[in-house]
């Protein structure tokens, strides 16, 4: 059974419907979480003009550690042990849904579980899905939680 699940949070209300779930699973099966946060400053700076100075990066890693610290207090309310990473992108070609999951991998996760728009259309178009990313690349089971 999943021991040890890894939950993608954004801060988005899609996040917190994927962890409220992770919360109910980790209960029921007295699982471990581990929350990640990834933020992306390789990515933001190519084909710009002027690179991102240096504060927007630690703007970015205080809003993930924020987002992370209110997720970690949430699952620990309901009595769930959870740990908290930041991933940092700082290799261009690196993207999101790779990322998380190789955290799953390393930690090692028994499953991932991702909020997802579903988003379809041109807004998916444009707009991809790192749900729909992790889950074409991860070697783990991922569980896909539907916004409302």
């Amino acid at each position: 059974m999943f021991k040890r699940i890894l939950v993608a949070v954004d801060g988005s209300d899609t996040a917190a419907l994927a962890l409220q779930e992770s919360i109910r699973l980790a209960s029921e099966v007295q699982a471990q979480l581990r929350l990640v946060y990834v933020i992306d400053i390789i990515n933001l700076n190519v084909g710009v003009d002027f690179p991102f100075p240096p504060e927007v990066s630690g703007s970015l890693a205080r809003t993930g550690r924020d987002i992370l610290d209110k997720a970690g207090a949430v699952a620990r309310e309901a009595g769930v042990s959870a740990e908290t990473a930041l991933i940092k992108i700082d290799t261009l070609g690196q993207r999101i849904p790779e990322m998380i999951a190789a955290d799953a991998e390393a930690w090692p996760a028994d499953l991932i579980v991702i909020g997802t728009h579903g988003r379809r259309g041109l807004s998916h178009l444009f707009l991809g899905s790192v749900a729909e990313g992790v889950a074409r690349v991860a070697t783990k089971p991922v569980l896909l939680i539907r916004g409302k």
